[in-house]
C-alpha cells in the first residue's frame, strides 16, 4: 500500500483534517530559505509534532545551510522523520543521519538521487527548483522515476504536483513507496482543504 504524507500543514485545524483522512504522514515546514506561506515557527512546529497522534508520522521539513543547524532544529522539534532540501552534500547527509534521533528523507531531483542513494532512509523525488527547493506544484517525467524505484535501494517518495485527480495514475506509474502533496490539497496559500485531502488519499490507494 502506497503511504501518503501531506506536507506543509501550519494550523491545528489542519493537522486534525489530514488525519481524519488517514493520512501516514504530516510535515511541517520550518526554517527554509524559500518564500512560502508553509513555512512556520519552529515553536508551531513543536506544539503540532506533539499534537499528532500515535502512528501518524511526523515530519520536520527544513532546507539547512548547514547539517548542524538541522540537528538543533531536529531537537527542538523532535520529529519521527527529518526531511532536507538544498545542497547538503552526500558526506553532510552521513553526518546528519548519525546525529538526529529517527530517519532521514532527502529531497533529490532524478538527476542527483543516486548519489544519496542508501545515504538517506529514504529519497524524496521532486520536481525542485533552482535552489533545491519542493513545493513547485509541478510534475516531472514519471516513467524517469520509475525506473529509479526499480534501480535504487532506498524507498522512493514521489512528489512534484500530485492531486486528487493524477495521484492515482501517478502511483499506477511510478510504483513510489509513498507519494507526498502540498499544494495540491490546499483551498488557498497555507491552507489545507479537508475534502482534498481526503480524496487525494482515498486516491493513492491510502484508504478505500
Amino acid at each position: 500500500m502506497t503511504r501518503v504524507k501531506v506536507c506543509g500543514t501550519t494550523t491545528h485545524e489542519d493537522l486534525d483534517a489530514v488525519v481524519e483522512a488517514g493520512a501516514d504522514a504530516v510535515g511541517f515546514i520550518v526554517d527554509v530559505s524559500v518564500d512560502t506561506p508553509r513555512e512556520i515557527p519552529a515553536k508551531r512546529a513543536v506544539e503540532l509534532a506533539r499534537a499528532a497522534p500515535p502512528f501518524v508520522t511526523t515530519v520536520l521539513v527544513t532546507m539547512p545551510e548547514s547539517p548542524e543547524e538541522t540537528v538543533e532544529l531536529a531537537s527542538r522539534v523532535q520529529p519521527d522523520v527529518v526531511q532536507v532540501h538544498g545542497e547538503l552534500t552526500p558526506g553532510d547527509l552521513a553526518f546528519l543521519s548519525a546525529k538526529v534521533h529517527g530517519d532521514v528523507v532527502k529531497a533529490v531531483s532524478p538527476k542527483s538521487a543516486p548519489a544519496y542513494d542508501t545515504i538517506a532512509d529514504a529519497l524524496l523525488v521532486d520536481s525542485l527548483d533552482a535552489d533545491g527547493a519542493g513545493g513547485t506544484g509541478e510534475t516531472h517525467d514519471w516513467e524517469r522515476t520509475r525506473g529509479l524505484v526499480e534501480t535504487l535501494d532506498s524507498p522512493v517518495v514521489l512528489a512534484g504536483g500530485l492531486t486528487p485527480d493524477n495521484v492515482a495514475e501517478a502511483v499506477e506509474t511510478v510504483r513510489p513507496f509513498g507519494v507526498d502533496v502540498a499544494s495540491g490539497v490546499e483551498s488557498g496559500p497555507g491552507r489545507k482543504d479537508a475534502d482534498a485531502v481526503s480524496a487525494f488519499v482515498r486516491a493513492a490507494g491510502g484508504r478505500p
